[in-house]
């Protein structure tokens, strides 16, 4: 029991880092510009086009793990963590410190994107 209280601390802290270090990246991304406006040609306005998509793709990635370490904050704050939200058994070990932010047993996550 104190091996997982321990595993819960470390994996606690892991998230709120790995937090406070995206909401750095996003809130940084979003103040940096791709281009300068001042597109020259049509490879140029190509060019500028593409970053932007991929610079939104990226955020919208960043959002969504921000999201996923925000839920499981809040199920450790309710001594939920670390439970299946679907079969309700407690989550290996292993796939929680490979994935701090897993809602699902191996064997529910696989029926959920099955």
């Amino acid at each position: 029991m104190k091996q997982r209280s321990s595993l819960l601390n470390k994996i606690k802290d892991q998230l709120l880092a790995r937090q406070a270090e995206m909401a750095s990246d996003l809130s940084r991304s979003a103040s940096e510009k791709v281009s300068d406006g001042q597109v020259q040609d049509s490879g140029d306005e190509a060019l500028s086009l593409t970053m932007e998509k991929l610079q939104d793709s990226l955020q919208q990635s960043e959002i969504s793990e921000l999201r996923l370490i925000e839920d499981a904050l809040n199920r450790l704050n309710r001594g939920e963590y670390g439970v299946c939200i679907d079969c309700e058994e407690p989550i290996g070990e292993i796939r929680l410190e490979s994935f701090p932010y897993a809602a699902r047993c191996i064997v529910c996550q696989e029926a959920f994107e099955g």
